[in-house]
């Protein structure tokens, strides 16, 4: 079965993430187009991905596809919304990964466009191991959500979610892996520092990562009995801290993404 072409307006960061995921999962669309008003951007783009067709900054090209994902941030979607408007196709479906647009000012801006879906990709996407929630508005067929399974389920899981809770998974699983890399990073430079092989030091955190995480979901242990299991915390005094830098910088950011 021929897969549906797939034109990106925008090819910076969640492009990258979403090319690199069908690249490594074979499953690369066989038409790909890529209009960003950066050219800079775009020839890193096609460099990486020789495959892909450049459209330079004319966003009524890739506009032109079947599936149409919108990767802007969000004060430049409305302006955009307006120019591709005339370019869309009639059954083509709109993937929009900007925040804070509602699929009904999407539609709006598009002159009531039904099919319309809001995704938030995450970047373990870029590795097929990526936990992307998606929304579709009430206009998008069965026919058009089995193509966007062939499409982006190489990526990863993609659960269904209500719109009003895709700011609070932008949160948690778009965002997430940021709050971890750098301190799993120092981790295995100390661990390499203590005198294990790289290859020890990566599996040990991997296999400790796992772990942990399934010990929090065990039925039968409640938090408190959790992070008592290990008697020595050795960060213990900082762990307030912690818990005060997430509560101040990600509660102020989630009403910025809803307000």
């Amino acid at each position: 079965m021929d897969t549906p072409s797939v034109g990106f307006i925008g090819g910076g960061r969640v492009a990258r993430i979403i090319l690199s995921g069908w690249e490594i999962g074979k499953a690369m669309p066989e038409r790909v187009i890529v209009s960003d008003a950066s050219p800079a951007a775009l020839a890193a783009l096609t460099e990486q991905f020789p495959s892909i067709e450049a459209a330079g900054n004319d966003n009524t090209c890739p506009a032109s596809a079947d599936i149409v994902v919108l990767g802007l941030h969000p004060p430049a979607v409305g302006a955009v919304l307006q120019a591709i408007a005339q370019a869309l196709q009639e059954e083509a479906l709109l993937v929009s990964l900007a925040p804070k647009w509602k699929i009904a000012g999407l539609a709006e801006g598009l002159g009531g466009r039904p099919a319309i879906a809001r995704m938030n990709p995450n970047a373990p996407a870029a590795v097929g191991e990526g936990y992307n929630p998606v929304a579709f508005s009430a206009g998008v067929t069965d026919e058009q959500k089995q193509q966007f399974e062939r499409v982006f389920g190489v990526l990863g899981r993609m659960p269904e979610v209500a719109e009003e809770k895709l700011e609070a998974y932008a949160i948690l699983t778009a965002m997430g892996p940021t709050y971890f890399w750098f301190q799993w990073y120092e981790l295995l430079d100390l661990a390499r520092s203590f005198g294990l092989s790289g290859a020890e030091a990566g599996e040990g955190l991997a296999a400790m990562v796992e772990g942990a995480l399934r010990t929090m979901q065990s039925p039968g242990l409640a938090p408190d009995i959790v992070t008592d299991l290990v008697p020595v915390r050795p960060i213990a005094a900082g762990e307030e801290a912690i818990r005060e830098i997430y509560r101040t910088n990600l509660i102020g950011l989630y009403r910025k993404l809803t307000e």
